[in-house]
């Protein structure tokens, strides 16, 4: 039984279950990963850049992270496409190499939140997935201010014209 870690955007009062996609070709990271934060977030897994993209596609995921060298495609090939398809996403580079090429990429393509180094802290990584939440919820508290504003703004502007007209 997962148990709600963070305040939703929408209503804080609320609490929420974070959605977390975990993508590494190596199965065992996967089922560490699994094992260490299930109580703690939704977790989903993939072994693959086209498995995760299915997955995103499926479902609202708040927090990505994703390994780098992986058969077929690199991780931050999908935080590219993460950053165009799911702009609020929060994205995390988890990986055993510090390769510098795959640093600057994840960071100007993949506009990473954070990058990791294998074998991962399980109390940093949680703490970083709840920070990362929160970052993503006031993305989308921002986004619904925002809409919300351009509402007041439309409607002020009609009663205006039709203070004018009369």
């Amino acid at each position: 039984m997962l148990t709600p870690v963070i305040n939703s955007a929408e209503n804080p009062e609320e609490e929420v279950i974070i959605n977390v996609l975990y993508v590494d070709d190596e199965e065992n990271n996967l089922e560490a990963f699994k094992a260490s934060f299930r109580r703690y977030f939704n977790i989903f897994t993939a072994t693959s850049v086209d498995a995760g993209k299915e997955v995103l596609k499926e479902h609202e995921i708040q927090i990505l992270i994703t390994d780098q060298r992986m058969p077929g495609a690199l991780g931050t090939d999908l935080l590219a496409q993460a950053v165009q398809d799911y702009p609020d996403q929060i994205r995390i580079l988890l990986t055993g190499y510090s390769d510098m090429e795959a640093i600057k990429d994840a960071i100007n393509r993949g506009q990473i939140y954070q990058y990791i180094q294998k074998p991962w802290n399980d109390d940093q990584l949680k703490k970083i997935i709840e920070n990362a939440y929160h970052i993503y919820a006031l993305k989308k508290r921002q986004k619904n201010l925002n809409e919300q504003l351009m509402l007041t703004d439309e409607q002020l502007e009609f009663m205006l014209r039709q203070k004018l007209i009369s």
